[in-house]
């Protein structure tokens, strides 16, 4: 076919061995309804995924779509830098309005990988306008993911991802998440030299949907407080309802000094990320034009107003759907239809928190498959044959769905899991 061989000629795919990819048959998506991909032979897909996380309402959501094409009526992108315009402004007030209390500031950017850039630039900044130039390094946690750019690879966790950049990264602290008193002897010794701890509340996403303890992230804020040390919460896999509740920090109480949003934040739909921050942070940047305290930062489509329109419509959906309540209910529903395999004989642990789930395959017990068996790869291609597309990490099966998926299509969704990992492991 002519477009999959353009593909393989021309392109270069994210997180991709291409040798691998051209031995295969690509799957070319064509449209998409609700929770449901559409490829070009006609063949529907149930998204497990949300196309990587992102998609909340479904595709072709029609109020979605109604506020792209009226903002794009009016226009298209104008610059943030020296202008705004009243879809960012609304989103802005609208995003103070729902995060945690304190949080006053919303700076816009493009992705995750950025949303995290701009805490962690800030935070860093913020110390030198302080008066504290020494507070340089950062506490992160093993087996973290942050996202791609030079700065979150820094403050990444995974080797296979982040060793091979080493030499170009920063220095910092690594804590194993879940260990109170390793990040309490590592704050107490080294906090004047520390500007964030950076965290996945809950959940570490990327990993494998590896879970805290709980209490973990009280404690790790508690810490931050005691030692004069700001939080960075990256909510980018788990804002907006992932996790249950609307931010994962809710769960605990916990109001971080910055907030990372990404992913949800327009419904699948467009880039766009905020940083929220306080206003103990932001006027710390405020002075005279030659005093040189701006925060110089930015992005050719910061704030993009057809992603902003995006966001909008989609958080007037949280607010007119009572989808959280939803959420919990198929969560459940899903902890449920999946409680079989944890019993399974090559299923090492089923790890879930809200709509987040991670299947970990195992050869025998203790014993994990070898890399080039390619389970989890193995697993969701005989998915795929039964109308579910996902997307592995590694040996665990990631199942994200859109937050407004069905219980039918949940229990479609799991019941093809279950039956690939049966076929696939014999």
């Amino acid at each position: 076919m002519r477009l999959a061989n353009w593909d393989k000629k021309y392109l270069w795919h994210p997180f991709t061995q291409q040798t691998e990819w051209a031995a295969r048959e690509p799957v070319i998506i064509a449209s998409a309804q609700g929770v449901w991909l559409k490829d070009i032979h006609g063949r529907r897909l149930l998204d497990g995924v949300s196309s990587l996380w992102v998609n909340v309402f479904g595709h072709r959501r029609p109020e979605i779509d109604r506020a792209v094409r009226k903002q794009l009526g009016k226009i298209a992108h104008a610059t943030f830098l020296g202008l705004t315009h009243e879809p960012a402004i609304r989103l802005g007030k609208r995003l103070v309005e729902l995060a945690p209390q304190g949080l006053s500031r919303v700076f816009y950017s493009d992705n995750g990988s950025t949303a995290v850039e701009v805490a962690l630039k800030m935070s860093y900044q913020y110390w030198q306008l302080a008066g504290h130039p020494q507070k340089t390094r950062f506490v992160s946690m093993k087996e973290g993911y942050h996202g791609d750019t030079l700065g979150s690879v820094s403050v990444g966790g995974i080797d296979l991802f982040h060793a091979r950049f080493r030499d170009l990264l920063f220095k910092g602290y690594e804590v194993s998440p879940g260990d109170v008193s390793a990040i309490e002897s590592l704050l107490r010794k080294n906090h004047k030299r520390i500007a964030a701890v950076i965290i996945e509340p809950l959940v570490q996403g990327a990993s494998g949907m590896r879970l805290m303890p709980k209490g973990y992230l009280a404690h790790v804020a508690r810490l931050c407080k005691r030692y004069d040390v700001f939080l960075i919460a990256d909510e980018v896999a788990t804002g907006f309802g992932r996790t249950g509740t609307l931010f994962a920090v809710e769960q605990e109480k916990v109001r971080p000094d910055f907030l990372c949003l990404a992913k949800s934040l327009t419904g699948g739909y467009l880039p766009l990320a905020a940083t929220l921050t306080t206003e103990k942070v932001y006027r710390a940047f405020l002075g005279r034009y030659d005093e040189f305290k701006a925060f110089f930062h930015g992005h050719t489509y910061t704030a993009n107003p057809l992603a902003c329109a995006a966001a909008l419509a989609n958080l007037d959906l949280y607010r007119k759907k009572t989808l959280m309540a939803q959420v919990r209910e198929r969560a459940d529903e899903l902890a449920q239809g999946l409680a079989p395999l944890r019993r399974h004989p090559h299923v090492k642990e089923v790890r879930q928190i809200g709509l987040m789930a991670g299947i970990e395959l195992e050869k025998s017990p203790g014993a994990s498959y070898a890399p080039k068996s390619r389970m989890g790869l193995k697993v969701c291609d005989a998915c795929l044959k039964r109308g579910v597309w996902l997307r592995p990490l590694g040996d665990v099966v990631v199942l994200m769905p859109p937050l407004a998926i069905s219980r039918q299509e949940l229990a479609f969704l799991v019941r093809v899991v279950s039956q690939s990992i049966d076929e696939v492991t014999g």
